[in-house]
């Protein structure tokens, strides 16, 4: 229980302070030990550790409803950082429930995103940049970086933009700019990143434009070079509280330190066994150095388990136990009972597909001795997207209705993109990419010679392509149908621009005459495609998501940080998803397939990132498991398709890792000729069917399989060709040195880290991989 003393807190407090910290505090209620001393202990840096289904969001919510209950500071005071805008109105509703009234001026709840695209408006200028930028999205992105390379006459194919763009994403999630990018960073993009770098952010302070890693930078940037704004904000955020703190990138870290070094009132929300998005930036070190970071930092363990069943936890405690660099926890639950998490082995990928979707069906009719589970309670949680492909295939062929979560989103369609850059066009007029999607969409006789025109005499005249083409007009440079069309495009877009923010027409009413009087929906209207009706379609939703923001640029800002669509066809379904897209979410039944050494834990990650790419996958099966509530079920097959190809596999390494007294082993029907008989499993089907699946389990093959997967007991480590790579190695490898890769091709080692290599190839562009993967180039026989 915490020490700490409200009477302590307002001692000589005004009345006023005395009176609200009397007031009844429901919210208090139902809150265990651990999770109300995080809420009532204020001051200085706390970090709520909370594991998996801990009740971490009750937690936090009361703590926001706790600072503005007792007084300690206004609504516009607090600072409550979340990953994701859902979370963010999820916060701000059970802020309102704890208090029992709606929470009225808490302007500065959202995620990194959005609170830094309020920031850099205030202060655009300070980075070279007007109030009213751009946000690009990645496709406006990517055809940017695309000039730029073909400009320095690069071979896009050799080295493509989006590699570059990859880099450069690095770099920023790093807080570099580019003139901090180190030495040691100079060999990427074949020598040249860095200079593209430069140019590319010169160019987009010309489009008057950032990226989504600019919000961020800029933002560390104008912290570090002015003082006297950060003094201001330290004063203005007198409490600083952090969601997912384990999922912070550097520039975000960096961001937060700075906010919080003044009054270090900081509390950070988050558990180092679910950092599982190292590859997009996210550094578990962050977390992990809290204490170091804010010395007399308090430490508060939230380890009461709401969600999941005995058996489940200790499943998930049993894996996670085998990563060195944690601070450590352990789950429980008062909750009784439950069945052990159970452990199954198949044939191949499809055998696992059908005996799944066989078991859904039994779930849900509650043939297996249970009560009945919806659809919309059971979830298939994959490593890699291309193992979605049988259970799809399998859920058509049996009529199992299911959903693919993460697929195709609204705003990333085609017509959508069309319309927003008109819209993005008539806010800002500068927006040269918005100008170049649009200005021959729909067909305005503007080939490529004439946009040719348009651009060199945008470059002549060092202005926007909307005033280049204005004054190749005005000088009678392209005459025809292609130049009156241009002509009422440039007139059209300056007088809807005037119209912006007019009291006397809306912003729906104004989008709506921007589709029509460009043409745009008459496009669509005659095209004859069997698309064509689904688009007008997704253009009048469009239109009607207008309706919840004040204006326009409100709305395509919004577009830009949530790029997502969230509507859900009515009917139960079975969801489908990958281990990531998963992490916040929770199923009373979930089926973890795959569970295959080079599938999961991915070869790849360990090829590329070593011990620490084994440690985050070994987080990433934690979380696996603790999505389940009631059912979770581990599967693995013998043989798997994987790109088109047949592969041989051995099951996981971490299957091994689970503690065998809370593992139930199942033998599918036909195995061995035994084991759970047709009615235990839900097996339907003919003689002929089950025979043939009989024949298959008891191939050679596959007893050759099981005889290698059964010469251990299931909780002794096995030897593997793909274990743990030593980070400690010595390589005998030398930097300079040329190498051959089987994959990549030739090479040259630019720097070593114990027996991974860095290796610049001479097609593939730089690559980290592992010693024993590389071969000297002069070993190689001609």
């Amino acid at each position: 229980m915490s020490d700490f003393s409200e009477s302590d807190a307002f001692d000589g407090a005004s009345l006023s302070a005395r009176a609200m910290a009397a007031r009844p505090r429901p919210y208090l209620d139902g809150l265990n030990p651990e999770q109300r001393e995080a809420v009532e202990r204020l001051d200085g840096p706390v970090l709520m550790l909370a594991g998996a289904g801990t009740g971490k969001t009750k937690a936090l919510t009361s703590r926001i409803a706790h600072l503005l209950s007792t007084g300690s500071a206004r609504p516009d005071e607090i600072l409550a950082v979340t990953f994701t805008n859902k979370a963010a109105r999820e916060m701000k509703d059970r802020v309102a429930a704890h208090l029992g009234e709606a929470v009225e001026g808490m302007r500065w709840l959202g995620t990194f995103h959005s609170i830094c695209v309020k920031l850099l408006r205030r202060h655009a200028e300070l980075v070279g940049l007007k109030s009213n930028f751009t946000i690009l999205d990645t496709d406006d992105q990517l055809r940017l970086l695309k000039q730029l390379v073909q400009a320095a006459g690069i071979d896009d194919k050799r080295w493509p933009a989006r590699q570059l763009a990859g880099v450069i994403d690095q770099w920023k999630n790093r807080a570099w700019t580019p003139d901090r990018v180190p030495a040691s960073e100079a060999s990427a993009y074949d020598g040249k990143g860095v200079a593209l770098y430069t140019l590319y952010q010169t160019r987009l302070r010309e489009l008057n434009a950032v990226d989504f890693g600019d919000l961020l930078l800029h933002m560390v940037v104008i912290f570090q070079s002015h003082q006297d704004i950060l003094d201001r904000y330290q004063r203005w955020f007198r409490y600083i509280l952090v969601d997912e703190y384990q999922d912070t990138n550097v520039a975000q870290y960096l961001w937060l330190r700075l906010l919080a070094s003044g009054h270090r009132n900081i509390c950070c929300v988050g558990d180092d066994d679910q950092s599982i998005y190292g590859w997009r930036g996210a550094e578990v070190g962050n977390i992990l150095r809290f204490e170091k970071d804010f010395p007399g930092a308090h430490v508060v363990r939230l380890e009461q388990n709401y969600r999941s069943t005995a058996h489940i936890l200790a499943a998930a405690s049993g894996v996670i136990a085998g990563n060195k660099g944690r601070l450590g926890k352990e789950l429980w639950t008062e909750a009784e009972g439950g069945e052990k998490v159970r452990l199954i082995g198949h044939w191949d990928g499809e055998e696992e597909a059908r005996w799944i979707g066989e078991e859904i069906d039994s779930m849900q009719r509650g043939t297996r001795g249970m009560r009945p589970i919806g659809l919309d309670d059971m979830a298939i949680l994959v490593r890699a997207s291309h193992q979605m492909r049988a259970f799809e295939d399998r859920f058509l062929t049996i009529g199992m209705p299911y959903r693919v979560i993460g697929g195709p989103r609204f705003y990333e369609r085609l017509e959508i993109r069309d319309a927003m850059a008109y819209f993005r066009l008539v806010v800002s007029p500068s927006d040269d990419l918005a100008f170049e999607r649009v200005v021959n969409t729909p067909k305005r006789g503007l080939g490529d010679k004439a946009q040719q025109k348009i651009q060199m005499t945008a470059r002549e005249n060092s202005v926007p392509l909307l005033e280049g083409a204005r004054i190749l007009l005005e000088q009678k440079g392209l005459g025809g149908k292609g130049g009156a069309e241009l002509g009422r495009f440039v007139e059209n877009i300056t007088r809807w621009g005037r119209m912006v923010g007019d009291e006397a027409i809306s912003h729906i009413e104004l989008a709506e005459m921007i589709l029509d009087e460009s043409g745009y929906t008459e496009m669509w209207q005659n095209d004859k495609t069997p698309e064509a009706p689904g688009r007008l379609e997704n253009l009048k939703e469009l239109v009607k998501a207008l309706e919840q923001f004040e204006n326009l640029q409100g709305f395509l800002e919004h577009v830009s940080l949530i790029m997502d669509n969230e509507q859900e066809e009515a009917g139960e379904k079975v969801s489908i998803m990958t281990l990531h897209a998963a992490k916040g979410l929770e199923f009373p039944a979930v089926f973890l397939p795959g569970w295959e050494d080079g599938l999961f834990p991915s070869q790849r990650s360990m090829d590329e990132s070593g011990l620490k790419g084994v440690e985050e996958e070994r987080r990433l099966a934690y979380v696996g498991i603790t999505r389940a509530e009631e059912i979770c079920t581990i599967s693995f097959a013998g043989n798997r398709r994987v790109f088109g190809q047949w592969q041989s596999q051995m099951p996981s390494r971490f299957i091994d890792e689970l503690p065998e007294e809370h593992v139930e082993v199942l033998t599918p029907p036909g195995l061995y000729g035994g084991g759970y008989g047709a009615a235990g499993m839900g097996v339907t089907g003919d003689i002929e069917s089950r025979v043939a699946a009989a024949d298959g389990y008891n191939s050679p093959g596959w007893r050759r399989l099981q005889a290698r997967a059964s010469e251990r007991p299931i909780s002794q480590p096995r030897e593997s060709k793909s274990s743990v790579i030593d980070m400690q190695a010595n390589s005998s490898h030398t930097v300079g040195e040329r190498v051959f890769h089987q994959k990549f091709g030739y090479g040259t080692i630019a720097g070593i880290e114990g027996d991974k290599l860095e290796i610049a190839f001479e097609k593939a562009g730089v690559k980290k991989v592992v010693a024993r993967f590389v071969t000297g180039a002069e070993d190689i026989p001609f």
